[in-house]
């Protein structure tokens, strides 16, 4: 079954931006954003949802249906909140960098959902569906995630630049991925590092 995630927002680009990480983390989910929670409410009575990333203003909306779906909601926010009801539901702040914000929402996805690393990993090579990855690329991917550029992965693994460059750029070839954020993610989710290692 295909796992469902709500984001509830009027912000238009905070949402897109989240629904965006989303769709790299958790691969195969449905995420669909809604702008109001009239339309939110419709669509979980029909087929409800995992999980719901909310904006406080939402939250506020209808607070006693997200209170009694505590576990399930996530709320967004982009600045400090004081407000006592939301220490009942996780908080993620997207007003952190990027490469933040992708460590925060896999730490949740972990811990509510296991370790998710990919069952077939080697020390010779990452299988995914048709991507063979060697293990020297894994340990460039490794460094990558870990927020090392390109002259520190090389003194790291005594290679040249030239080298690690041509890595990376098979690396992106292969998984048909450009940011580092989205690597970061592929990493994690595939067990090449640890989320408490980026």
């Amino acid at each position: 079954m295909i796992p469902r995630l709500a984001i509830i927002t009027q912000n238009t680009l905070e949402a897109t931006g989240l629904k965006s990480i989303l769709d790299d983390i958790i691969l195969g989910a449905d995420v669909t954003v809604f702008n109001s929670l009239e339309q939110f409410q419709d669509e979980h009575a029909i087929t409800p949802f995992v999980h719901f990333f909310v904006s406080p203003e939402v939250l506020i909306l209808d607070a006693d249906f997200f209170l009694s779906h505590a576990r399930q909601t996530i709320v967004i926010t982009a600045r400090k909140q004081n407000d006592m009801m939301l220490n009942h539901f996780h908080i993620i702040d997207i007003s952190r960098d990027q490469h933040a914000l992708v460590k925060e929402i896999l730490k949740l996805h972990n811990m509510g959902h296991g370790n998710r690393q990919h069952p077939g990993y080697s020390k010779e090579q990452i299988i995914g569906p048709d991507i063979e990855i060697s293990n020297r690329e894994a340990e460039v991917l490794a460094l990558v995630a870990k927020g090392f550029i390109n002259k520190e992965i090389a003194e790291k693994l005594c290679i040249s630049l030239p080298t690690v460059i041509t890595h990376r750029k098979n690396i992106c070839e292969k998984l048909h991925i450009r940011s580092v954020s989205a690597l970061t993610i592929y990493a994690v989710t595939h067990g090449i590092v640890a989320i408490d290692e980026i």
